[in-house]
């Protein structure tokens, strides 16, 4: 295992879309490992390392709350950036005065979490890509608060704060165990042609969930 880092986030509110919901989006019941993975991701990525996602400690209790969004029906298709490319005049663009649409979402509220994790060399790790170079560069990242892109939760208007914890992680006042039921682990990429999804059965104990041991599944 390599170096790991202890990351408090926080936010008013949280989108881990369920990818069985098609028209209404409804979130998780918690963040996602995927999603806390895309948060570290957005204060230090490089490609010579993987985050791994060990342990996530909930604080606040599950409460969700329904709200209105304008989203687009429609996306740029590949074959129109093709058709581009090769000289056509379709427009690149997407007019959001006709596509826009108003979709009901059920989002968490009050969200606030502490990730653990740890990141690990990939192949594309040089000579100079010490894991001692990167852990010392994420944790001055992460005390500063710096960051690549805003870190979010699931969707852009949900930012999520955050702050490194550098003493013990403080107990949960969550207690028992919730079955969360299953849930999205994150996306294999080993095939660019054919990305698929990977999920694990999520349990929370008084308040943690435990990613160090649990069975992925695709």
């Amino acid at each position: 295992m390599g170096y790991g880092i202890k990351l408090e986030v926080w936010g008013d509110y949280a989108l881990m879309t369920r990818p069985e919901m098609k028209v209404e989006r409804v979130s998780y019941d918690v963040i996602t490992p995927s999603a806390a993975r895309g948060i570290i991701d957005s204060i230090y990525w490089k490609p010579a390392i993987i985050w791994r996602i060990d342990k996530i400690h909930v604080y606040n209790p599950i409460e969700f709350t329904n709200i209105r969004r304008n989203e687009v029906s429609s996306k740029i298709s590949a074959r129109s950036v093709d058709s581009v490319i090769g000289g056509g005049a379709k427009p690149l663009y997407i007019n959001t005065n006709e596509d826009r649409q108003q979709r009901a979402s059920i989002v968490l509220k009050n969200v606030h979490y502490i990730i653990e994790a740890h990141f690990e060399l990939t192949d594309k790790a040089g000579e100079t890509d010490t894991i001692e170079k990167h852990y010392n560069i994420a944790l001055r990242r992460m005390r500063k608060g710096q960051c690549y892109h805003n870190p979010c939760f699931g969707c852009r208007e949900f930012p999520a704060n955050f702050r490194l914890v550098e003493d013990d992680v403080p107990k949960s006042g969550l207690i028992g165990e919730t079955e969360l039921g299953y849930m999205l682990y994150d996306m294999d990429f080993t095939d660019p042609e054919d990305i698929k999804p990977m999920f694990f059965r999520a349990v929370m104990c008084d308040g943690i969930i435990d990613l160090s041991a649990c069975e992925v599944v695709k």
